[in-house]
């Protein structure tokens, strides 16, 4: 039997003409000529290589052959029938699932908010979510493993497999001790604080970015502080260990327990992107969470900029 037997088409014609007994009835129920019918049937036997219909002046009735295959037609037209319900659920959002990622700060602000929106709206599509650094999450895009992922990078081009989709610009700013002497400049010039200690995390893109700020404005930066958590980094700041660079999105998930102030004279900031995997970029519920990213990134930037 060639493939082109299993046609769902001839399949559909052929159930018809068993169940209705009649060329003339499938043909009406079908929308077709009953000489197209005729033809249906004939190529349908011609691939299975054997007769299916005995045909009489009174009609038509399924050979031993026919009797056979039916079942297993209906079986298949209905498998067809469930495969093509679950294309049209993927369409409607009422099943699938987003694995996305994000990093720490964005996990706190942008992702939650994002998620409890598509939840409300897709509560059928299941979403996993996975934390961790730009540098780990863009591999993963690339091997499949991630649908999109929120990501902090200044570089303009976008990683091999992956499309980087503009959210928002986060400026940073320093967090210092409440009684710290700057802690009441509107705007604190970075060059007054190359004396502090600085609290930076134990990574070589983390320190590097932080030295290459402090090189602008004449100094190396002291950073005998490493600590990779925010609940750390705060902590030493609150208790007066030193300083550091702090993501104006995080700002109001610190509570108010260190003085947070704009750099000078050019505040620092990084852009965050929406990296989605090439495999990705056509999915229904991907495309719907992407746009409750971008929603919640500009409501983000309107309540920074008010």
């Amino acid at each position: 039997m060639r493939p082109d037997s299993l046609d769902p088409v001839l399949l559909r014609t052929f159930v018809a003409v068993a169940e209705l007994g009649s060329f003339t009835a499938a043909a009406e129920a079908g929308g077709y000529t009953q000489s197209a019918v005729s033809r249906q049937i004939a190529a349908l036997e011609d691939a299975c290589g054997v007769e299916l219909f005995v045909r009489g002046a009174r009609g038509v009735r399924s050979t031993p052959a026919g009797d056979h295959l039916l079942p297993h037609a209906r079986a298949l037209l209905e498998r067809h029938a469930e495969t093509a319900r679950a294309v049209a659920e993927l369409r409607r959002l009422d099943a699938g699932a987003v694995r996305a990622g994000t990093f720490a700060t964005a996990g706190a602000v942008l992702l939650p908010r994002a998620l409890a929106a598509f939840r409300e709206r897709h509560p059928a599509v299941r979403v996993e979510v996975r934390e961790g650094p730009t540098e780990e999450l863009l591999p993963l895009l690339e091997a499949g493993d991630l649908d999109l992922a929120v990501v902090s990078t200044h570089k303009a081009a976008e990683p091999a497999g992956v499309e980087l989709v503009r959210l928002c610009e986060d400026p940073l700013l320093v967090a210092l001790p409440k009684g710290h002497r700057l802690a009441r400049r509107r705007r604190v010039p970075l060059a007054e604080l190359a004396e502090e200690s600085w609290i930076v995390a134990d990574s070589p893109p983390a320190v590097a970015a932080l030295h290459a700020r402090c090189a602008a404005a004449g100094f190396v930066p002291r950073t005998p502080l490493r600590a990779a958590e925010w609940i750390t980094k705060l902590g030493l700041v609150e208790a007066g260990c030193g300083v550091t660079l702090v993501p104006a999105m995080a700002a109001g998930a610190l509570g108010g327990r260190v003085a947070l102030r704009p750099l000078a004279p050019d505040p620092p900031r990084r852009t965050v992107y929406a990296a989605v995997a090439r495999h990705a970029r056509r999915a229904p519920a991907v495309t719907a969470f992407l746009d409750g990213l971008r929603a919640v990134a500009a409501e983000v930037t309107a309540a920074g900029a008010g």
